[in-house]
Order: C-alpha cells, then structure tokens, then sequence
C-alpha cells in the first residue's frame, strides 16, 4: 500500500503543477493585489523552487500533519478537512447503510423468484436507477418535495437558528435517498447475479437434498458464499462515498468533501484539491484491504498465512 500510495501521490502532483497556470492565476485580475503582493505569496507558497523540491516539501509536510494553508481562506488545510469531512461521514454513513440494507433484500429475493413479476419489477427499477442521471433526480425530488409539497428542506444542513437533531435528520433524507438510490440499483443487481450463481451449486441442491428448511440453505449455505462478489463491490462503492459525493453535496449545498473538493478546483486551491484527493486515495486502498479481510470472515475456507 505504501509504495502505490507514493506513486498515486506522484502522479496528482505532476497532475496538478502540469495544468495550465498557477494556484495565484485567481488574483491576477484583481486591481487590488498588487504584483508585489503576488511576488510575496508566490515566495510564501514556495512557487518559485523546482518542481521536484516542492514535491519533495509537500510529501514531508502530508507525512508530519502539516499539509500547508489554503490559497483560497488562508486556513491550514487541516481545519478545512476536518470541517468538512464530518457532514460527508453523517451522509455517506447514512446512505451507505440505508443502500446496504435494501440492496441486499432485494437481490436475494430477485433471485429466488427469477422469472416471476417481482424478479422483473426489481430489475426494471434498477437498470432505472443505473441509467437515471444523479444530478436529474436530484433536482426532480428538490422540486418535488421541497418546492410543490414542502416538506422537506431543499438544501444545507441545518436551518439558521436550528441546531437541533430532527433537523439535521429532515435535511439529511433527500440527499441519503439521493446516495443509496444509486448504490441500490447496483447492488442488487450484483447481489441477484451472484446468488443466481450460487443457488445452481452442487453443495446447495445437496443440502437441500438432505432435507434441510429452505430458509437455512437460502441464508446459511448460500447467502455467505454469495456475499463474496459484492464484498468488493462494496468496498470499491464505500470509498467513493467517504472522499465525497461530489455531485449530490454540490446540488444540496451540503458542506461535506464533496462541496469543498468543487470549490477549491474553481480558485484553483492546489493545497487542499492534493490533501483531498490523497485521502481518497488512501481511503480506497484502505477499503480494498477491508475487503480482504471480510473475505475471510465471510467464507472460512480463505486464510491468509
């Protein structure tokens, strides 16, 4: 992990220093920044030294816990994360188990009705949650809810002067609805694929020809085996949605990473777009690694020695 995380950590630099301008191009046309101004900021923000030894800076700071001070607030990077990245948890906590607990009901149930109407209505509605656009029903269930029948708030996460926690929960639903309707679609469908492909193994018409209750081989022998395939799903998915939902926190207004991701690429905030894109980064490989170990725990047959 730590050799591929240096070279993700390469990659993003180069990325970033190759791309057209610099972090101060935001300032240029302001009247009120003089060139003098800019000349200290540049020699401030250490613009003037090679690449290759800012590189070298920014991976010694990112290692010690001092990731540098944004070029847009002039706040460490540190505080603007952490501001941050507790609404992306809340939200993606919140969808990613509200999607985990309906994806896998209705995978399991499509596939030991496959062929009936309810094997056919939950593939309709997923293959429309794959094709169906994040940002469209997004706006769609904003006007719907917030605008025709106000019951809920259209964006932000908390109303001005309430603080308390049934607000929080009001402005939560639509964009967790938003995040676990997409994951859902999926899911299923991986889950329905794979329990399919289960059910048909030979160690599952032998149980059942021992006579065991259906719910036992259904859960017990099949389930497990079955939840192999959407471990890595999953996994791949639940980092995603901790380094930010991008489009749904930009639509609601929520203050997560996915909302200062958008606004520090508009000025051009070199600092905090590398800080961000690390942790996402560091959060897939972490997540990888989880699944690994899940595998083991899910089939007993897998260990690593």
């Amino acid at each position: 992990m730590l050799p591929l995380l240096l070279g993700v950590s390469l990659i993003l630099f180069g990325i970033l220093h190759l791309a057209p301008g610099t972090p101060l191009d935001v300032y240029a046309d302001n009247p009120s920044v003089s060139p003098e101004a800019l000349e200290q900021m540049r020699l401030a923000l250490g613009l003037d030294q090679p690449a290759h030894i800012q590189y070298f800076h920014w991976v010694r700071g990112f290692l010690t816990g001092e990731w540098g001070y944004s070029i847009r607030t002039g706040q460490p990077v540190t505080r603007e994360v952490v501001e941050h990245l507790g609404p992306t948890l809340l939200l993606g906590g919140t969808s990613f188990l509200l999607a985990l607990l309906l994806a896998v009901p209705l995978g399991v149930v499509s596939a030991l009705r496959r062929s009936s109407a309810v094997d056919y209505g939950i593939t309709f509605a997923s293959f429309l949650g794959i094709s169906m656009p994040v940002f469209w029903l997004a706006l769609m269930l904003q006007l719907l809810f917030s605008v025709q029948w106000r019951l809920l708030p259209s964006a932000g996460m908390t109303t001005i002067g309430d603080g308390s926690p049934l607000d929080l929960a009001r402005h939560l639903i639509l964009p967790a609805c938003i995040l676990a309707f997409a994951n859902v679609a999926g899911w299923s469908r991986y889950m329905r694929s794979s329990m399919v492909d289960v059910l048909s193994q030979d160690y599952v018409r032998t149980a059942k020809a021992k006579g065991l209750p259906g719910r036992q081989v259904v859960y017990r022998h099949a389930l497990r085996n079955a939840l192999l395939p959407m471990i890595t799903v999953i996994a791949l998915d639940f980092a995603g949605i901790v380094s930010g939902a991008v489009i749904t926190e930009t639509i609601f207004a929520w203050p997560g990473i996915g909302r200062l991701f958008i606004e520090s690429m508009n000025g051009r905030d070199y600092p905090v777009l590398l800080a961000l894109m690390m942790i996402g980064s560091l959060v897939l490989l972490i997540s990888n690694l989880l699944s690994d170990i899940a595998y083991a725990i899910a089939d007993p047959r897998i260990s690593y020695e």
